[in-house]
């Protein structure tokens, strides 16, 4: 089978398409012929090498073989099973996030726990599910476990025109909150159509240093010191991030405790826990409350220009790379 693959760390270049062994699956495990997955920073850190301290476990100088391997998200159907498996059946269309479960879903095909899949709902496409396990339980656990976003609040969301971004106005939309996005300029009319009330170009106006302040900020780029963004926060508000610059995230990792104390506002990280929330995003889906957004299709052996995509951060949601054929 073809999967994506690299040996050494690097940018673009490091990357290319294997010809691997059909992976056979253990007694818990399914096996999933896989249609869709979809980039996150997870997968450009993997082959960065980057931030350093993954190569403690990664490999320090070049990748460990079971790392060699990106992909996260997974969509696809269940073509066999393992004999202790009784939650699925071949024929299931899942979808779910493979962090913590070996990585590998820029493939055909791969082996994961039955207990990482969620059935895919009837109306969505493989390429839609491809986008939300990373991605979505970002917005759900930043928006709702960790900020506690309740209806009639103010909400900023930095970085706001990514996959996270895009799923999280469309949460804070039907909770009922007056939504602020801040991204580039080419993605605010995208971002307003979703639901926010007001947009911000970052390249204009930096939202820290204007007078109008929240009771959450949510932000997926983490570019600025955890102190920044304190202006902008009431008292007692909250200030939450799911990723970005990994060095603004570890001084946010280090830093937040003291921040909190000092000024008054809550400054969290959300470390996601995989696939918890994957019945969630399902459910909003078939109400008509979530619209997963694709900015590109890619096929497996285009799988670069996706990449490229990504590095540039000018996508509109979703980057999606596609493997065998699928009807749906």
């Amino acid at each position: 089978m073809k999967t994506v693959s690299f040996d050494r760390y690097g940018g673009i270049e490091v990357l290319h398409l294997s010809e691997v062994d059909k992976p056979r699956s253990k007694k818990n495990e399914v096996l999933v012929k896989i249609y869709a997955s979809s980039l996150n920073d997870w997968d450009t850190g993997m082959s960065l090498g980057l931030p350093l301290f993954m190569r403690l476990f990664t490999g320090w100088f070049k990748p460990k073989v079971e790392y060699q391997y990106p992909g996260c998200d997974v969509a696809g159907v269940v073509e066999s099973i393992g004999e202790d498996v009784t939650q699925l059946k071949i024929g299931d269309r899942v979808y779910g996030d493979q962090c913590i479960s070996g990585f590998s879903t820029f493939a055909e095909y791969v082996c994961v726990p039955e207990d990482t899949l969620t059935p895919i709902p009837k109306d969505m496409t493989y390429e839609q599910a491809a986008c939300l396990p990373q991605a979505g339980q970002l917005a759900v656990q930043g928006l709702i476990d960790t900020g506690h976003l309740q209806p009639g609040q103010k909400l900023l969301i930095n970085g706001a025109g990514g996959g996270a971004g895009t799923v999280g106005v469309q949460i804070a939309k039907d909770i009922g909150c007056e939504i602020t996005v801040v991204d580039k300029a080419s993605k605010l009319d995208m971002l307003l159509a979703l639901g926010a009330h007001h947009a911000i170009d970052y390249e204009e106006r930096d939202f820290c240093k204007l007078d109008e302040q929240y009771d959450l900020i949510f932000d997926t780029r983490t570019t600025r010191s955890p102190f920044s963004h304190n202006k902008a926060l009431k008292k007692g508000g909250q200030y939450v991030t799911v990723g970005g610059s990994m060095i603004r995230y570890l001084q946010a990792l280090l830093l937040n405790p003291v921040v909190s104390r000092i000024s008054g506002r809550n400054h969290r990280l959300v470390t996601q826990k995989p696939n918890k929330d994957l019945p969630m995003l399902s459910e909003m889906f078939e109400s008509g409350k979530l619209i997963p957004v694709i900015d590109s299709v890619h096929d497996l052996d285009d799988f670069k220009t996706a990449y490229e995509i990504f590095y540039s951060a000018k996508q509109k949601g979703n980057v999606v790379i596609c493997m065998n054929q699928n009807t749906n």
